[in-house]
């Protein structure tokens, strides 16, 4: 089975967010290219930082997401930084329990039981869990 190892996203400006990572999550530089891309690394996956250029449009990444051990930590180091607190993210939607942004903008999930579980959050405080087969 295919797994996500890799991610890129497009910034004006890649130790700002290489900072950021490296800080809030832990990731650790492992290649800095010619035109100061930043390609970052958690052990498991890369996150691409790419210098963009003068006239590139992007597509746009629409979110990613990190699986932490204590996701109140996260969100104050994303605090620190100057960011939105992240945002619990509505009980219908499995996986993760909270959104938050970079400062570029760029929207990712924060989950603690992680991805291999389609779990929900119930109103009532109680999660439904079920397989991901």
């Amino acid at each position: 089975m295919a797994r996500i190892k890799h991610l890129a996203i497009k910034t004006a400006d890649p130790a700002r967010l290489g900072k950021f990572y490296e800080e809030t999550f832990g990731m650790t530089c492992i290649h800095t290219s010619a035109n100061g891309g930043m390609y970052m690394t958690d052990g498991y996956l890369t996150l691409a930082l790419l210098k963009q250029r003068p006239n590139d449009t992007a597509p746009g990444l629409n979110h990613f997401g990190f699986e932490v051990e204590n996701a109140d930590e996260i969100a104050k180091k994303i605090v620190k930084a100057k960011l939105p607190e992240p945002t619990q993210r509505p009980s219908t939607t499995p996986f993760a329990e909270k959104r938050g942004m970079d400062p570029d903008g760029n929207l990712f999930d924060i989950s603690e039981h992680g991805y291999q579980d389609v779990e929900y959050p119930l109103d009532d405080g109680v999660k439904q869990k079920e397989t991901v087969r």
